[in-house]
């Protein structure tokens, strides 16, 4: 499954609900899910790590939905195989 066809996934098991919320309201449920992702990685969990990641990765792609991001397209167009600062790969960026 590509990015797409998972954004497709959220689309039709969520897009009733997160349009019915908005964009403000299905950032407020993806800043939950990141900051449970915080939450399991201090804790160590890998587990929880997994259904997190999950969950933000879900969240993400609902809150494109609601905006009409096409979140492939996004992704792939800035980070065309190379690190969109420096233009290198590996990234080569000084921090």
């Amino acid at each position: 499954m590509n990015i797409r066809e998972f954004q497709e996934l959220m689309r039709r098991l969520y897009f009733h609900r997160d349009s019915e919320r908005g964009a403000a309201g299905t950032y407020e449920w993806l800043t939950d899910e990141v900051k449970e992702l915080g939450e399991a990685l201090e804790a160590r969990d890998r587990k929880g790590l997994q259904e997190e990641f999950a969950d933000v990765i879900a969240w993400l792609a609902s809150l494109a939905n609601v905006t009409g991001i096409d979140l492939e397209q996004a992704a792939l167009g800035k980070y065309d195989n190379k690190c969109p600062k420096c233009g290198h790969a590996p990234c080569e960026c000084a921090f």
